[in-house]
């Protein structure tokens, strides 16, 4: 099993949560339909809660950077405000027994 194909990136995204949590809990279930929309096209490998909660991380795969930022500019949480993305992108040198 291989996570990239040739030309695929692994990014990782840092949500901070800008708002109070009742706006964020508010914006939960089209932010989950994002995820959902984005794991069914193959781009996120996993997502969830920071610890604490206060914002979330995703890890995705894509070709470009702007790519995966035009992306996340879709997310309901960043279109209403009350989230921020900080992206970091990387290629592994070394993975898992299995993933590559």
């Amino acid at each position: 099993m291989t996570i990239l194909c040739e030309g695929q990136h692994l990014f990782v995204a840092e949500l901070s949560y800008l708002a109070p949590m009742a706006e964020v809990d508010a914006l939960l279930e089209p932010h989950r339909a994002f995820l959902r929309e984005q794991y069914a096209a193959g781009r996120f490998l996993a997502s969830g809660a920071k610890v604490p909660r206060d914002g979330g991380v995703i890890i995705a795969i894509g070709t470009e950077r702007a790519e995966i930022e035009a992306l996340f500019r879709l997310d309901p949480f960043q279109i209403a405000g009350v989230a921020q993305y900080r992206v970091i992108e990387f290629n592994p040198t070394m993975v898992a027994q299995g993933l590559r």
